[in-house]
């Protein structure tokens, strides 16, 4: 039948005409997968970091930014740190450890695969995308995934690990490239990451940074988590329509022309609508499913309530510093996990207490490798960190801005691309702006741009480069998933993939800025792009 066609017969194509792009993609990938593998690639990082530190410091490069401490603006004074020493070589040792079980994305995952472990080991997971296939038109499953990712970025960091595999299962499941899943899915979780529907955990940590910048000019000035939500709004169809565009026109015609089928770990099958239908014990488990979850939501919508035990305990506030945004990644596993269970007792999945058990320690097997890669990139962060290398390219890069003497659009234009170069050495979005608000947020200031505007600003920035910079904790893993689909891939295959994205967001989001400008809209409640 021709209902089912082999990952050859589908992803095979005539590579004679290839344009420039995809020639210019291609050599990106190839020069990419020469790389060495993620680990030993933190290795070399590590060993190199060391020996900059050593040949800087004895160079007496320092680095100083204005910054407020205590309500008194100060001028801090940044130098290399010598790695390379007796002391410091002493330190990193007995830290080795806690630098690995500190690390951040470490805790994200694992605890996030507890709960979706049982989720996905009692079925729920696959019965759910069964109900996605048959309710969501096959043209609509990209706007779908890229939309839902940039939707995850309200839970942290868990859109990484949750719906970016996701995202290769549902387009396998419509018998599209799962690579292609991939993409999308990471476009618009990584990609999209200052849009939303939806204010996140890092409003309230970048509106602090970009009050304390405000008040070395303004010491009365507020900038309040809400200050880029109407932006952010807009930005979330922005970023889901060129997502998809990007998808259907860029990624999946270059894997269809360039893959090569025999480099394919698995075979994707074109399922028709019978293969989706649910049995008796998969429509009771969805019904126990669902009963949990709405149990669930039911109380953790009364937490929220006021006075309830989710909000700030001394503001009352939902989002700044309160248990349900601290806590959001345990609330998202027990909402895989809760479901999942009562799926599992409902399908007849679940018998017993060992078979949930069962279900997570499976999950847990499977992290092996990701463990490994984690202890290694948490060392070369450490001391990439400590080196304050990471520091001076900031605040120098930075200040090459400012001296420059750009002005308008040229210097709203070249902040952004400023920003999104250091994005490429300095994964945290809060540590670059500490470092960066206290240098631009007056200088725009002065200039009669809001630290607001400023924020956005910066924001598009860090968004855009986000998928394309290995030093990105979540990069390697997201590049070990493509190797699940396609044996020969590596780094530079992911860096191909998302270059396009990157590039298009870049452009579509300056564009949107400068529109925004021209219009003087507010980018959210009591928060305008020029100063009163």
């Amino acid at each position: 039948m021709a209902q089912k066609r082999s990952r050859r017969e589908k992803y095979s194509g005539d590579n004679k005409k290839v344009g420039i792009l995809n020639k210019s993609l291609n050599f990106i990938e190839v020069v990419g997968n020469k790389l060495p593998d993620p680990v030993t690639l933190f290795v070399l990082l590590s060993i190199i970091t060391v020996i900059a530190s050593y040949i800087l410091s004895n160079m007496n490069i320092v680095s100083e930014y204005e910054t407020l401490k205590d309500g008194v603006s100060e001028v801090v004074k940044v130098q290399v740190t010598n790695l390379f020493t007796k002391e410091a070589m002493a330190n990193f040792l007995t830290s080795m450890v806690t630098n690995f079980t500190s690390f951040a994305p470490l805790g994200v995952v694992l605890v996030s695969m507890l709960g979706v472990g049982v989720a996905e080991g009692t079925g729920l997971i696959d019965a759910l995308i069964k109900k996605l296939i048959l309710s969501t038109p096959s043209r609509l499953v990209t706007i779908v995934v890229v939309f839902l990712g940039v939707l995850s970025n309200i839970a942290s960091d868990a859109g990484y690990v949750v719906l970016v595999p996701l995202g290769a299962i549902i387009f396998k499941s419509f018998g599209r490239n799962p690579i292609a899943g991939i993409a999308a899915a990471f476009a618009g979780v990584s990609g999209g990451f200052s849009a939303n529907l939806l204010i996140g955990t890092v409003d309230p940590l970048l509106s602090g940074l970009s009050q304390s910048a405000a008040n070395i000019i303004d010491p009365s000035y507020v900038v309040n988590p809400t200050s880029n939500y109407y932006f952010m709004v807009v930005s979330t169809f922005l970023i889901t329509i060129i997502g998809t565009l990007i998808t259907e026109y860029i990624i999946i015609p270059r894997l269809e022309k360039s893959n090569n089928p025999d480099n394919f770990v698995e075979q994707v099958e074109v399922q028709n609508e019978d293969s989706f239908k649910f049995t008796k014990s998969e429509k009771k488990g969805l019904i126990y499913a669902g009963i949990s979850l709405l149990i669930l939501l039911i109380i953790i919508g009364i937490g929220l309530l006021p006075g309830g035990m989710l909000r700030n305990p001394e503001t009352g506030s939902i989002i700044n510093k309160s248990p349900f945004i601290n806590g959001i990644v345990v609330i998202l596993a027990f909402l895989f996990l809760i479901p999942g269970v009562f799926f599992g007792i409902g399908s007849g999945k679940i018998k017993k207490d060992s078979d949930i058990i069962n279900s997570m320690s499976k999950s847990m097997s499977s992290m092996g490798s990701y463990l490994v890669l984690s202890f290694f990139a948490a060392q070369f962060i450490n001391l990439f960190e400590r080196s304050k290398i990471a520091t001076i390219i900031a605040v120098d890069g930075a200040k090459f801005l400012e001296d420059i003497g750009f002005v308008g659009i040229p210097l709203i234009i070249g902040f952004i691309l400023i920003t999104g170069f250091i994005n490429l050495f300095v994964g945290s979005a809060s540590a670059k702006w500490a470092i960066l608000a206290p240098v631009f947020v007056p200088l725009f200031m002065r200039l009669g741009y809001s630290p607001e505007f400023t924020q956005i600003a910066y924001r598009i920035g860090d968004s855009t480069t986000n998928i394309i910079t290995p030093l990105l904790p979540y990069f390697p893993i997201i590049a070990m998933l493509i190797k699940k689909y396609d044996k020969k891939s590596g780094i530079g295959t992911l860096i191909s993939l998302m270059l396009p994205y990157s590039i298009a967001f870049l452009i579509s989001w300056i564009v949107l800025l400068i529109l925004w400008m021209f219009l003087k809209l507010p980018l959210g409640p009591e928060a305008f792009i020029f100063l009163k």
